[in-house]
């Protein structure tokens, strides 16, 4: 009933929830010490025990950042940050060890610099209660603090990697206490979030943690090499002006922090590849190039089920003021300033052409725009998101039968239809937050609910029995579900750019 108060005692001490629409739920339950003071920039800690009975019917403090405009648009605005921030949210129909049920654990977005568990749109009751399950969602520690390949080896990089490790050990620990099944984990997360369950899959810590994994938005590819790392730490090191010892570091505010960290984002893309701040192979908690440690086999013991948005870039090209004018010859500058594919002995002026080529026919042939700014969206939209989903259940589905894949089309009809099916799109149906999310951002017709029941139930489906509902991937096939206004399984959609992207055409 609602207003009870249900009480589940942990590893270190007693919370109290609260009852809602007939859900146990339980905010900012803490699964590790504030990273705060001699601790900033070192591995989580199991979190100190407390006296008495701890409040969990609030959100807490969300980790430092400076929230983009998507974050904005999503509810963000206005939450308190802390870098006493690592706790997890978790929705359950019954905190009790009599049933155990599939447990989803989401890691949240943010291009690894914004976002939290709290997020109205990540709201678990929906999912917890149309299947049954426990849904937990996580905060981890974001940018320069979460995220910072320094020198001194008493800061310790990838810690918000390994703030994720910890929060997956202690669902692991205490998944039953809540009516859970801890051999039966999800964890599924959408853009930095899915990146991050892309880098876990080829980390030993994180290794038999979860048994499933769904990644909307990202693959294995957003991990820094260690020499990209020490670049940016280095731009870090003179953004912040202050000597190099971790003692000095420790000792800056977190707004000087922030403002570091800015300038570090606005300028890294000059030399480096990808995100300024993102998880680092350094020899330890990534050991290796987590997408060459899946193809190994490292994972192989994950079902996976990995998909994308058909539009992705078209959200990120909102700030792009030349892109409306986008000429052919703007185009070809453009794809020689970052060539489509790995090169080796080709010419650019070639590949940019036969890019350019490819693009126009194939989506000539399915009645698509054909603008150069058209073309350059698709280009961007595979080159960051969709080859690399498709590279990993590649890798995947050599060694885990259930490796499945799916590609979000539902068009938004914000802006005149001009962000498409675009990045982000897909989690309010997911999650079943479409009601949370602006009206404008996913519509209001009949086929939201349509299309929001469908995804629900393939994704509970797949956490129950790692099967979402249709074929698995592979070579010969590559059967995709497409998720849009109609839902229709397909054969290597858009597989004219992927051969492209192979160097096959």
């Amino acid at each position: 009933m609602a207003g009870e108060r249900p009480r589940v005692e942990t590893r270190s001490g007693v919370v109290e929830g609260r009852t809602e629409s007939g859900l146990a739920i339980f905010r900012s339950v803490p699964y590790a010490r504030a990273p705060i003071g001699e601790r900033r920039w070192r591995p989580p800690e199991p979190e100190s025990p407390w006296a008495g009975v701890r409040d969990a019917g609030r959100f807490g403090s969300i980790a430092p950042q400076r929230p983009g405009l998507m974050m904005r648009i999503l509810g963000m605005d206005g939450a308190a940050s802390d870098e006493d921030c690592l706790a997890l949210h978790l929705w359950t129909p019954q905190p009790s060890a009599a049933r155990r049920r599939p447990v989803l654990v989401w890691l949240h977005g943010g291009g690894f610099t914004a976002g939290a568990g709290s997020l109205p749109v990540y709201d678990g009751q929906h999912l917890a209660r149309r299947g049954d399950a426990v849904v937990v969602t996580v905060n981890y520690r974001l940018g320069a603090l979460g995220f910072l390949a320094w020198p001194d080896a008493s800061i310790a990089p990838n810690v918000g990697l390994l703030d994720q490790i910890a929060a997956l050990t202690w669902v692991r620990q205490h998944a039953e206490r809540f009516g859970g099944d801890p051999d039966n984990v999800t964890v599924f997360g959408e853009s930095a979030g899915a990146m991050s369950i892309g880098a876990l899959l080829g980390a030993p810590g994180a290794a038999g943690l979860f048994r499933r994994a769904i990644l909307q938005s990202g693959a294995a590819h957003n991990v820094s090499t260690p020499a990209a790392g020490r670049r940016v730490a280095e731009e870090f090191g003179a953004a912040v002006q202050r000597p190099a010892g971790a003692a000095a570091l420790r000792a800056l505010t977190v707004e000087a922090l922030l403002e570091a960290q800015q300038r570090v984002v606005d300028e890294s893309w000059r030399t480096v590849e990808g995100l300024a701040f993102q998880p680092v192979v350094d020899g330890a908690a990534l050991p290796r190039d987590p997408l060459a440690a899946v193809g190994a086999g490292a994972a192989r013991d994950v079902s996976l089920l990995i998909g994308t948005n058909r539009d992705e870039w078209n959200l990120f090209a909102l700030p792009d003021a030349k892109l409306a004018d986008l000429d052919e010859a703007g185009l070809r500058r453009r794809l020689l300033r970052n060539p489509p594919r790995a090169l080796g002995d080709e010419d650019p002026e070639a590949v940019a052409r036969r890019a350019i080529e490819v693009y126009r026919e194939q989506r000539a042939a399915r009645g698509e725009a054909l603008r150069p700014r058209d073309l350059w969206l698709a280009m961007q939209s595979d080159r960051v998101f969709r080859i690399p989903a498709v590279r990993l259940a590649e890798r995947q589905q050599r060694y885990q039968p259930q490796t499945h894949a799916y590609l979000f089309a539902w068009p938004s009809p914000a802006l005149g239809g001009a962000l498409g099916a675009c990045h982000g799109l897909e989690v309010p149906f997911a999650f079943g937050t479409t009601r949370a999310a602006p009206a404008q951002l996913v519509g209001d017709d009949p086929g939201v609910e349509r299309l929001t029941l469908r995804m629900q139930d393939a994704w509970l489906a797949f956490a129950r029995s790692g099967d979402p509902g249709w074929p698995a991937y592979e070579p010969e096939k590559r059967a995709t579900m497409v998720l849009g206004r109609e839902c229709a399984l397909e054969s290597d959609p858009m597989g004219g750019e992927r051969a492209f992207w192979e160097g096959r055409i």
